[in-house]
């Protein structure tokens, strides 16, 4: 599903309206284009799905053996925007891990999957979870862990204002599940 850009620009209109400002008003004038571009980047992930985006992204390595080394890519920056006020979600610090089967995937394309599955209104808990489908699709292992921290703009500059507040998730997939040894290297620092 492409971005309607001309839809965005004609509500970001009446949503100046209905603030009470005037649209047409030098500073405002080009805003509802300049939102429209800026909300096509911002929210690109909507037009993939993960099956797309594992396609997409889906460089890889062979590797002569399987054993229980461990690819871990710390600290991906990414941002999002959450359903429920479409706030932003911001300095988001995704973590990915996963136990190659015969295959290691490019480093870049792990974050290039975390950018694109943040891009989405979305829950940090779907995030984490659509990040590790993606990476199960690419990676061919069952084996990923995903673990995300984030303000949360709802938090930090509306409602409660808990400006100091931050949320984490993790996700747990394959042998990460129930393997504490697993679970003992990963959250090493």
């Amino acid at each position: 599903m492409a971005i309607d850009k001309e839809a965005i620009k004609h509500h970001i209109e009446g949503i100046i309206k209905a603030l009470g400002d005037d649209p047409q008003r030098e500073g405002l004038r080009e805003t509802p284009q300049r939102v429209a571009n800026m909300y096509e980047e911002l929210f690109e992930g909507m037009n993939y799905t993960n099956d797309e985006i594992a396609e997409m992204f889906d460089k890889s390595f062979d590797v002569s053996s399987e054993n229980n080394d461990m690819v871990i890519v710390r600290d991906i920056n990414a941002f999002s925007h959450c359903e429920h006020h479409l706030a932003l979600m911001y300095d988001m610090k995704i973590t990915v891990a996963y136990i190659p089967k015969k295959k290691v995937l490019g480093l870049s394309k792990i974050a290039r999957i975390a950018d694109m599955a943040a891009k989405r209104l979305q829950l940090q808990e779907r995030i984490g979870s659509d990040i590790a489908e993606i990476m199960q699709k690419t990676s061919g292992s069952e084996d990923v862990a995903v673990l995300i921290e984030a303000h949360h703009s709802c938090m930090t500059a509306r409602g409660i204002r808990n400006a100091s507040s931050k949320t984490y998730t993790t996700t747990l997939r394959g042998r990460f599940e129930n393997e504490l040894a697993l679970q003992n290297r990963l959250f090493m620092r």
